[in-house]
């Protein structure tokens, strides 16, 4: 135990990051509190990855029981196929619970000290909680910030909750309007039009940048916007800016020319999902009482050892994880970082490879990737002087996928043509969020295609797709 502190570690904020550090520094033998304002689990299991997986895998369902083109392929016939909208909202409802329970009594079993109140840095090693009885101050040798982040809302964007709205409002799926607008077509954007469509409703997709799917790998985002835009009832409107949102019946959406800015369009819809991307939640966290400075967009500036920095020296004893570090807006970061933190607080140095962290979207199928895009990748070969090549496989030669019926898919590595050091890979198909995990360790090492090339992949199995792309990228050469 540290000597004349109330604990050896306070965390400030529950949620997947948060927690994370707190199981690891239980393990490590650490006295750690936990404070959180809000819902235990922060964004993740009460407003994002957790309901929406819930809501998609019952739209999913949904969809392929009403797909009697794909059924009958497989000598399978269905009658009508209904659903009860508050049912699947209930389904979903019911998981976070569940898991949000999870997570609270795993943290008392282990005897971390779980205070419910707004905490904030009051000084070096010190942190004030406004909790319901009053004020609370308590000392840590060390203090790591978590505090998460929140949906942004573009400027002439009015949010009501209910005919305008955010993820955090969507995931609730209280009801489910005919006609609904979707502002952004990175993941969330993305997520959304699956569930809507695959219940009915029809979409109109709105992209400010001058493609659909900007953060993905192009040969990607050409494939998926083939597979999961151009076949169902979704309307792309694409390099349009939402100028106003009004919210009402119907809601009325201003759409501007990205370049010009001048209003080109008017929709009325039924309702509206600002789906524009999440900002820092780095308000009232005393940052100042410290000498910490947020940077222009609200993240607070770390190294990576997750020490937070002033005048990009690292404070002593001060760490920050997750979301409102603004390296990688994922879960399983944030956790990854926490666990960093963690190591360095226990004097082992460690370091976060953000490279070999992977990501998804859980559309139907599903998008995965790891690592650099290929023009990413190009431009650090340019840099750093070497070549880089791609080697692709479709799921339509894959015989699991044959028999499943599931053939709309690749598989795209991206490596270096002198050394086959893998760069990134990206996986467009069924169950394209499991496979990327083998290509994640696969980069977490830094083998080459030539490595991996021998590894030997169970038969049949979606996971030969890129058993298949690492053979073809050693046959190339």
């Amino acid at each position: 135990m540290s000597q004349g502190f109330d604990y050896d570690l306070i965390i400030l904020g529950a949620g997947v990051g948060g927690h994370g550090a707190a199981l690891h520094a239980v393990s490590c033998g650490l006295k750690t509190a936990i404070v959180e304002a809000a819902d235990m689990g922060g964004t993740c299991v009460n407003r994002g990855c957790i309901p929406s997986k819930a809501l998609l895998a019952a739209s999913g369902r949904v969809r392929d029981l009403r797909n009697a083109h794909h059924l009958k392929a497989m000598g399978i016939q269905v009658g009508e196929v209904e659903f009860d909208r508050q049912a699947i909202a209930d389904h979903a409802n019911n998981l976070v619970s569940k898991i949000r329970g999870d997570l609270t009594n795993s943290l008392k079993r282990l005897g971390v000290d779980v205070i419910q109140g707004w905490g904030k840095v009051a000084g070096p090693q010190k942190v004030s909680i406004e909790t319901s009885t009053g004020e609370r101050v308590v000392t840590a040798q060390d203090v790591i910030l978590a505090p998460g982040s929140v949906p942004w809302v573009p400027p002439g964007v009015e949010v009501d909750g209910k005919t305008v709205f955010t993820s955090d409002d969507a995931v609730r799926l209280e009801s489910l309007p005919p006609w609904v607008a979707i502002i952004g077509s990175g993941y969330i954007g993305l997520e959304f039009s699956d569930v809507y469509s695959a219940l009915g409703a029809e979409i109109t997709l709105i992209e400010a940048l001058d493609q659909l799917m900007p953060g993905f790998d192009p040969d990607i985002a050409k494939l998926a916007q083939r597979v999961l835009i151009a076949p169902r009832d979704i309307e792309t409107k694409v390099g349009m800016l939402a100028k106003r949102v009004i919210p009402g019946s119907p809601v009325v959406i201003e759409l501007a020319d990205a370049k010009t800015k001048e209003v080109v369009e008017v929709l009325e819809v039924d309702a509206c999902l600002v789906a524009t991307g999440r900002i820092p939640a780095t308000q009232n966290l005393g940052l100042e009482a410290v000498g910490v400075e947020i940077d222009r967009r609200g993240f607070i500036p770390v190294d990576d050892r997750m020490a937070v920095l002033v005048d990009g020296q690292p404070v002593a004893h001060l760490w920050a994880i997750g979301d409102a570090t603004g390296k990688m807006q994922l879960a399983h970061a944030a956790s990854a970082q926490g666990v960093v933190a963690v190591e360095n607080i226990c004097g082992r140095d460690r370091q976060v490879d953000y490279h070999s962290i992977p990501a998804a979207a859980f559309t139907h199928p599903e998008i995965s990737f790891v690592g650099m895009t290929e023009p990413t990748a190009k431009a650090l070969g340019e840099a750093e002087g070497f070549k880089v090549a791609t080697s692709k496989t479709y799921f339509k030669g894959n015989s699991k996928a044959l028999a499943e019926g599931e053939t709309e898919g690749v598989a795209k590595v991206i490596y270096r043509q002198d050394t086959g050091e893998v760069l990134g890979v990206h996986i467009f198909g069924l169950h394209a969020s499991d496979l990327i995990q083998e290509a994640a360790n696969a980069i977490a090492q830094r083998h080459s295609v030539k490595d991996l090339a021998h590894m030997v992949h169970t038969h049949p199995t979606l996971s030969e797709v890129l058993d298949e792309a690492f053979k073809r990228a050693v046959a190339a050469h």
